[in-house]
């Protein structure tokens, strides 16, 4: 009998999932990828969860991705079928240091992670590319979740993945970053106490992966019939293919074999993810697609094994390399289940700040609170950072994925200013932004847009100038058509919206998808902040 021993199923929990932040789960109305009649369709989440890693415990599979400065961070999401998926928590409230991620670090903090199941408990490995290898562990999925344990301090240590053998010994595989690190490419591997608290020992490569596979990473171990898998990308995030490596001994030597690959398809770069099996016996792969702006997408393809050798997507010509599929059927897990999907639109009704929201940095108290029983989200105007040449370094930025590739987001928003050069704006942010403003001026209030290319680079905005307004409520939207072009508009009732600006694209943040949010700033420290009340943020289809 094959033995998946990676997902450690020899006790298996039953654990019952509870809301935090929102009670009910409402579904999307702008990606289902559940098309209702046994089929799914491409990518199964159409949002950036990048660098994705799952595992099944039970009838249960969890899934978590990276997070990098945005927090909370490390997401876990549920499904009972592989392609509904809830978001029930995250395992990362705040990042450490503490003195370093209570400031924006774009493209730092939580890289590329890894989930298993043993001994009854969840782990979580993750790297931080400047400080090394975390370790986090829970027995419940929703928490509460250990406090980050440094397992392998270092510079340019990536994509951990821990295994322990049948035999109790303990490993970790990862690679390196070439940014960090000056070196890549790679593919190391390291003992490690059994209690998976620190490594021990040298490194050992397993692979080489420059003349064949450059750029290797990601990588993911497992065992079946006796052979040791690792399971990893090469060629590039969004022009790769999808490698495997086996061998008799955990140290080597090992074969490698290229197992996917994009092909004829329009699905570039199948990149890293988590080989799962079912109960009824099937296997599948879940992977990511880059979409530039719309982030790393998550996909699932189906796998089936050939001369031990593992086969992902659909191998039409037999050579033993499949391609991703866009549409296929669902995997059989017993039984079906209703369409589930992430949050998007939030009503600002509960304690709890909804889980599709996310701050560039760790959470301070005073940026923004829920309201309770009052029905909003406060969210106060901050200073602005001194050396701020635009929102690039603005740490209190509410955000949240793009959640599919044609979508509207409008919100209502009671804008309480008591002093000049107070603002509050919705914004789609990445590498380039843009922005709809209402700013306190000469004590009136003033609508503005605004767009920033190459905000990384230090970019000074390009403002274009809007009406005065007579009210401090007004509605914001942002239409988002596809190639991520984004129009902003305004109305005073809700229904009637006029255009401002011109139209915009979005682009990519540092590793992430753009997103789209909130932010509210002043210039100057004063004794008291204006605030901005929230009363709703609602995604629709354009």
């Amino acid at each position: 009998m094959n033995r998946f021993y990676s997902l450690c199923l020899v006790a298996v929990t039953v654990f019952t999932l509870k809301g935090t932040a929102q009670t009910t789960n409402s579904l999307s109305k702008s990606w289902v990828s559940d098309n209702g009649d046994g089929t799914y369709t491409n990518p199964v989440l159409y949002a950036d969860y990048s660098d994705t890693d799952a595992i099944r415990v039970g009838d249960d599979y969890y899934l978590t991705a990276s997070s990098f400065n945005c927090m909370p961070g490390l997401p876990i999401l549920h499904s009972k079928d592989l392609v509904n998926w809830e978001l029930i928590a995250y395992a990362l409230d705040k990042q450490p240091p503490f003195d370093v991620f209570d400031k924006v670090q774009h493209g730092g903090g939580v890289w590329a992670p890894c989930i298993r199941f043993h001994n009854n408990e969840f782990y979580i490995y993750y790297p931080d590319p400047d400080f090394g290898i975390y370790m986090i562990k829970a027995s419940n999925p929703k928490g509460p979740w250990s406090e980050p344990l440094l397992v392998q301090p270092g510079k340019g240590l990536i994509d951990p993945s821990p295994f322990w053998d049948e035999d109790g010994k303990a490993y970790l595989v990862y690679a390196l970053a070439g940014s960090r690190a000056g070196v890549k490419s790679v593919i190391l591997l390291n003992r490690m106490e059994p209690d998976g608290t620190k490594l021990v020992g040298n490194s050992v490569m397993l692979i080489d992966g420059h003349k064949n596979h450059p750029t290797i990473e990601g990588p993911k171990i497992y065992k079946r019939n006796g052979w040791y898998y690792v399971f990893a990308p090469a060629g590039g995030v969004p022009t790769g293919w999808q490698m495997v490596m086996r061998s008799k001994n955990i140290f080597g030597p090992y074969q490698d074999k290229i197992v996917m690959a994009q092909g004829k398809t329009d699905i570039n770069g199948p990149h890293q993810g988590a080989w799962i099996d079912t109960k009824t016996g099937e296997h599948w792969f879940l992977n990511f697609q880059d979409l530039g702006a719309y982030g790393r997408v998550l996909h699932l393809n189906p796998m089936k094994w050939v001369n031990d050798w593992p086969v992902i997507g659909v191998d039409a010509d037999g050579n033993g390399c499949g391609e991703p599929v866009r549409t296929y059927k669902k995997p059989n897990v017993g039984k079906s289940y209703p369409k589930m999907t992430p949050p998007e639109s939030d009503e600002f009704n509960g304690n709890e700040l909804g889980l599709q929201w996310q701050w560039y940095a760790n959470y301070q108290t005073t940026w923004g609170f829920p309201s309770g029983g009052l029905g909003f989200f406060r969210l106060n105007c901050i200073p602005r950072p001194a050396d701020a040449k635009n929102l690039w370094d603005v740490s209190n930025i509410l955000l949240q994925k793009f959640p599919a590739a044609e979508f509207t987001a409008t919100t209502k928003l009671t804008f309480d200013a008591r002093f000049d050069k107070e603002e509050v704006g919705l914004i789609v942010m990445g590498l380039d932004y843009g922005r709809l403003t209402l700013k306190r001026e000469d004590g009136r209030l003033k609508l503005y847009t605004a767009t920033c290319k190459n905000a990384d680079k230090g970019t000074i905005e390009e403002l274009v100038s809007g009406p005065e307004l007579n009210s401090n409520m007004v509605y914001f939207n942002v239409v988002v058509k596809k190639g991520a072009e984004c129009q902003f508009g305004y109305s005073l009732d809700g229904s009637s919206f006029t255009n401002l600006g011109n139209v915009f694209k979005a682009r990519e943040g540092k590793w992430i998808g753009a997103k789209v949010g909130f932010y509210a700033i002043r210039e100057g420290i004063i004794n008291d902040a204006g605030s901005a009340d929230i009363d709703w943020f609602r995604v629709s289809l354009p």
